[in-house]
């Protein structure tokens, strides 16, 4: 016939597929009252734009999910601030989005402990501060330097002992991770060594950064400059009545051999063979009862200079050597005059002169005989003049050539089963020169080829290594070590062993266990938990992230699914053998036996049959109610008589017949569930009455099941 009328239009509906959880939380920086967080988005939305996220924490080891946050989340990090120092946490994300949809939980961080991070300061500066800053007055300068430390260290900037801040010319800029101290308009005083010092409860840290500003010269200084094998002061003294005389040396003590002189009119100091050490300021003071007076007196005594200093080899040619050298630490108080240099050879004992009046600090030996090795190597003299006298000193000739060996033994540490630390001394002979780098080489014990340690070693091997300093103008012999054997000084932990699995919910497990009887000589690293589907077959590992508690929460597992776990431990030389596998658990709520029913009473009786109904525990357990079981004894027995079928009831209402008129019976009704059978409801005995009678029994039956209500309660 057709096609009838459509019906009416329905509303409309918007298909959304589900919001994917966001990735794992990881905590990105902890301090003993917060933590942050930072995570991943969600693989796919749901076709609608995330729009914020939920952080929940929970207390461990006994605590629930609690939101975290207040306000919406937008980005992917959060911070959780208000905890408890030492107390342990874990957090999880839910995102939203657009369509007003929330994802499941993302996995937990696992177990987190509130406490402060330590990592002592660092600083990171400009290598241009590694040598003296030299600067003009009236210009300006800055020392800056990036700073680093958990937590975020104290900031000082020091010249010498004293701390710095802000002048007018001076000024310090502080960040958490940045310092700078700028000067402007510099002055001779600003110059000397800085230092940047950082402190934090890891420890200290400094840099030291020197700084000199050229001025123009300040004016001359003395002192008197006194020549001669002997010294003397004489000094008038005047004072009525004559006063008391005593000579002093400022910073110092007056030899043996100063004598001082005391007159009436006068005082006199005399030192006798005066060298340089004799130098200083002195001072003569005398006291009577009127007052005192005394003077200062400034003393340069004139020597011989010292040795020059930093003598050294410029540059060697077959037929010459160029030396050079600089001034000597002590001129003896008066302008150096020239130097003398001599040679030897190295057959030879005696010092011929090259040069008696060399002006400079530096000079060309030739002609020389061709052919030297690094036996011509040695001392050769020079010596330093002034008008006093003049000072000798030596100078090492080295001859340049490749390096000698490296100084054995070759020593090992570290060794494992794919990498070993070597270690020599330097060569006894450098060739003159500095040496650039080593070679190192290794050869199994089987084979007699060499080849550079670039190559990776084999576990189990039997290795001999190499080795040979460069220089410039060669490769050295080689210093071979004794054989070694590539094996690890441990070996894998031991199995833990589970104590307990707890908690039991629907989709979570707490997994206990004991720490293996032996680390296998490595500290443990992480514990590995894994799990297994009793429908399954495959071991799956639970963590992603390192575990170093003894207890872990197993996340995701399926309602009414039986898991058994498993635990390992893992250190340097890799994973243990896993402990031995739990029972079976099922992934459930926890469940029990339900309460007693209530408001049980007594409907109705007839001369061999009793009417009565109850209602529903108010505790079912956890698990559905399958049914009720009733019970009867007469009142002087105490053996209960079941009336209904072993399965119970499905009803609120029960019939007992079969009964003796006029005889008393005590009755009670019980619940059942799949834990079992609950508590009793009991009621008093009861027997054929008239209706005032059964009206009285209904009153206190009622009145005796409310009290029972409000004890479950």
């Amino acid at each position: 016939m057709g096609i009838g009328k459509a019906s009416k239009v329905s509303e409309c509906y918007v298909a959304r597929d589900p919001c994917d959880p966001p990735g794992i939380p990881e905590a990105t920086y902890i301090t003993k009252n917060s933590i942050t967080l930072r995570w991943t988005k969600p693989e796919y939305d749901g076709g609608s734009k995330v729009t914020g996220y939920i952080v929940e924490k929970k207390d461990l080891p006994e605590g629930r999910w609690l939101k975290a946050n207040f306000t919406n989340v937008i980005e992917t990090e959060y911070t959780a601030t208000g905890l408890t120092e030492d107390q342990k946490y874990e957090f999880r994300v839910i995102a939203r989005n657009a369509a007003g949809l929330f994802s499941d939980p993302s996995y937990s961080t696992g177990p987190i402990t509130a406490k402060d991070e330590v990592d002592p300061p660092k600083i990171s500066i400009d290598p241009q501060y590694s040598e003296t800053l030299v600067i003009s007055a009236g210009e300006n300068f800055k020392i800056d330097a990036d700073i680093h430390g958990k937590p975020l260290p104290a900031i000082f900037w020091m010249k010498g002992e004293q701390e710095l801040g802000n002048t007018v010319r001076r000024e310090i800029k502080n960040t958490d991770h940045f310092t700078c101290l700028s000067v402007k308009e510099a002055k001779r005083t600003d110059g000397g060594e800085y230092i940047l010092l950082l402190k934090n409860i890891g420890g200290e840290k400094s840099v030291r950064v020197n700084v000199t500003v050229l001025d123009k010269p300040g004016p001359p200084t003395g002192p008197i400059s006194v020549t001669g094998s002997t010294l003397r002061l004489f000094i008038l003294v005047k004072g009525r009545p004559a006063p008391k005389v005593k000579w002093e040396k400022v910073d110092g003590e007056m030899k043996e051999r100063v004598q001082t002189e005391v007159t009436s009119s006068h005082t006199c100091l005399v030192i006798d063979n005066v060298n340089r050490f004799d130098s200083g300021k002195y001072t003569v003071a005398a006291e009577n009862a009127s007052g005192s007076k005394s003077a200062v007196f400034s003393v340069r005594v004139l020597d011989t200079p010292s040795a020059p200093v930093n003598l050294k080899v410029k540059e060697i040619t077959k037929e010459s050597v160029t030396l050079t050298w600089e001034l000597p630490v002590a001129d003896g108080g008066a302008k150096i005059k020239n130097y003398i240099i001599e040679k030897r050879e190295s057959t030879r004992k005696t010092y011929s002169a090259v040069a008696t009046n060399c002006q400079k600090t530096t000079w060309k030996i030739e002609p020389l005989q061709e052919g030297s090795t690094r036996d011509d190597a040695g001392l050769y003299g020079i010596a330093v003049s002034n008008v006093v006298g003049q000072k000798e000193a030596t100078i090492e000739i080295i001859t340049l050539d490749k390096p000698g060996p490296p100084t054995g033994p070759v020593r090992f540490s570290e060794v494992n089963v794919q990498s070993i630390t070597i270690s020599w001394d330097p060569p006894k002979f450098t060739g003159g020169c500095q040496i650039s780098h080593y070679i190192v080489q290794k050869r199994d014990t089987t084979t007699t080829t060499w080849e550079n340690v670039s190559t990776s070693l084999l576990e189990g091997n039997e290795y001999v290594f190499r080795v040979m300093a460069v220089n410039k103008y060669g490769i050295s012999e080689a210093l071979e070590s004794s054989p070694v054997i590539m094996k690890n000084p441990f070996v894998p932990p031991g199995s833990p062993q589970i104590l307990d699995v707890t908690n039991i919910t629907s989709n979570s497990m707490t997994v206990c266990w004991a720490a293996p009887e032996t680390d296998g000589g490595s500290e443990i690293i992480t514990y590995i938990i894994e799990k297994k589907d009793r429908t399954g077959i495959r071991w799956t590992k639970c963590n992603r992230q390192k575990v170093t508690d003894v207890c872990f929460r197993v996340m995701g597992l399926s309602e009414d699914h039986e898991y058994e776990f498993r635990v390992s431990a893992e250190n340097a030389a890799g994973d243990g053998e896993p402990s031995l596998p739990t029972s079976y658990y099922k992934a459930s709520n926890p469940k029990f036996k339900p309460g007693p029913p209530v408001n049980v009473h007594v409907i109705d009786t007839t001369k061999n049959s009793i009417l009565i109904a109850w209602g529903k525990p108010l505790n079912d357990g956890g698990s559905e109610i399958q049914g009720y079981i009733v019970e009867i004894c007469k009142a002087e027995d105490e053996e209960w008589t079941l009336c209904t079928p072993p399965t119970g009831l499905r009803v609120n209402k029960f019939e007992i017949g079969k009964l003796t008129e006029n005889q008393e019976y005590k009755i009670q009704v019980c619940a059942i569930n799949k834990m079992g059978v609950g508590e009793p409801t009991a009621i008093p005995g009861t027997e054929k009455v008239s209706q005032l009678h059964l009206l009285l029994l209904n009153y206190y039956l009622t009145a005796t099941m409310s009290k029972q209500v409000k004890t479950l309660q």
